[in-house]
């Protein structure tokens, strides 16, 4: 049997066609407009992501039997407002996750409300992309539609609706709304209060794997598939991709090394960190601690080609020998977009302190690769606080294709690196979770078990990694002391 994963991302739709055995037959991406009204708003029309996934699953699935298609899960951008009516037509555009307007009302939520209620009701704190803000932000700026709200909807939820019929969300991305007890996987009634909506406005909650419905008459038509196809509730981004990398079980980690950075911590049961960390379910059935840096592979990007202004990347890093690392006297914060995990500060910028004379453009090179892992450590120790001794971890994104990064990472972490032989992201743990759902695998712990290939492993080196834990001691004491000056800037 085949499954469809759905990737469905901010600026494309990635759509994966996979055997049960994990076979990866086909792969398609449509691409849909994003729009930016104002400054820091960010939107898109719903209806743009249907007609993307309508034409991405024909084009997928030609030349197949479709009759041996069994089910659908999408992995989706997390924390976007869709706001349906009565009649469950979209309100407005999506208001997304990297929309920048709600700065007053997460501030209100943080300040005023108060971090530590905030933890008790959702076992998080808010930050200005997450869902519960935007629904603030519209009840104060536009009365008239927050009044007209039957349904808050997220981005691949109103894609699993439009195939089935059935208001829908999973744990994992209802975390991320800062609406949900994420402990107890349930609406948190505080948190609905705050935002002056009650729980018949919600969809329905499921695990990711459960099977939300099947294919309504008109969905199968448009798509060309049978009505018994199966939909799986699906994931947010994180999870998903997380499942494609097998990251399951307590204590499995995830490195992600893309336009942004996460650090993925599977966890048996809830445990927050407050501020540091997310603390969200997983798309297992479990949980899990995840770490975001807002700025990752694209530090390096914006220093090749913005600033010494080259496209030869792996060239770039030749220079850069063996006997070099650990000894850079190049410090580089990598904050070029602010800071989430674990400053939580939109204000901090990035910087580069230590040049002398003698600095080659080697040392600053070097100091943006060494940076990005010395942030995405600081994530790794908040969950060392909470007890979690990560000791390997899959590392995957575009900043993986990298030799070098890869060995800067496994020393700086000082754990061991293991790249997946499949790197799919949300769209293969999406088909996983369609498998699952449709009875091929137990669990997802069995699926990933049978589908998730390791080829390469790196491990940490015990001199280097000593010399970097030197180096990460001074990092860790920049961003303070440069915190009021960024406040200043």
């Amino acid at each position: 049997m085949y499954h469809i994963g759905v990737d469905l991302g901010t600026s494309a739709v990635k759509l994966l066609l996979m055997k049960g055995d994990g076979t990866i037959v086909n792969i398609v991406s449509k691409e849909y407009p994003l729009s930016f009204p104002k400054p820091g708003w960010s939107e898109q029309n719903p209806d743009d992501w249907i007609k993307a996934v309508k034409e991405g699953i024909k084009e997928l699935t030609a030349g197949i039997d479709t009759n041996e298609v069994a089910g659908i899960g999408a992995g989706g951008q997390m924390h976007g407002l869709v706001i349906l009516d009565k009649d469950d037509n979209v309100i407005r555009p999506a208001i997304l996750w990297n929309d920048g307007r709600t700065g007053e009302e997460t501030e209100y939520l943080n300040n005023v409300i108060g971090t530590d209620k905030l933890v008790e009701y959702t076992g998080n704190i808010a930050f200005a992309g997450f869902t519960a803000p935007k629904l603030l932000w519209l009840k104060k700026h536009e009365p008239e539609n927050f009044n007209r709200i039957a349904k808050v909807m997220l981005p691949k939820d109103y894609v699993n609706y439009r195939l089935t019929g059935v208001h829908c969300t999973d744990y994992s991305d209802a975390s991320g709304m800062l609406l949900l007890d994420v402990s107890a996987k349930k609406w948190s009634v505080e948190m609905l209060d705050i935002c002056g909506i009650n729980e018949s406005q919600m969809p329905k909650l499921y695990e990711s794997f459960d099977v939300v419905g099947t294919l309504t008459s008109d969905a199968a038509k448009s798509l060309g598939l049978p009505e018994s196809v199966k939909v799986v509730a699906g994931a947010g981004d994180n999870a998903a991709a997380a499942i494609g990398t097998g990251t399951v079980g307590e204590g499995a980690c995830n490195i992600s090394l893309g336009t942004s950075g996460t650090i993925f911590i599977s966890s048996e049961s809830f445990k927050t960190s407050g501020s540091a960390l997310h603390a969200f379910a997983h798309a297992d059935g479990a949980y899990h601690l995840m770490g975001c840096m807002l700025s990752a592979a694209s530090c390096n990007k914006w220093w090749m080609d913005e600033i010494i202004r080259t496209k030869d990347y792996a060239g770039e890093q030749t220079g850069i020998k063996d006997e070099k690392l650990g000894k850079n006297h190049v410090f580089y914060l990598p904050y070029l977009m602010g800071e989430r995990a674990p400053h939580n500060d939109p204000g901090a910028r990035s910087s580069f302190i230590g040049m002398t004379m003698d600095t080659s453009r080697e040392d600053m090179t070097q100091a943006v690769l060494e940076g990005v892992a010395f942030g995405m450590r600081d994530s790794l120790e908040a969950a060392k606080k909470l007890g979690i001794n990560v000791k390997t971890s899959m590392i995957c994104g575009g900043g993986a294709k990298s030799p070098l990064w890869k060995k800067i990472f496994a020393n700086v972490l000082n754990i061991e690196l293991t790249v997946p032989e499949t790197e799919q992201g949300p769209g293969y743990g999406g088909a996983i979770l369609s498998a699952v759902g449709c009875g091929e695998y137990k669990d997802v712990r069995e699926a990933t078990e049978k589908l998730v290939k390791k080829t390469e492993t790196i491990k940490p080196e015990p001199e280097l990694a000593a010399l970097y834990e030197e180096r990460y001691k001074v990092y860790t004491k920049l961003y303070p002391a440069l915190k009021d000056i960024f406040k200043e800037l």
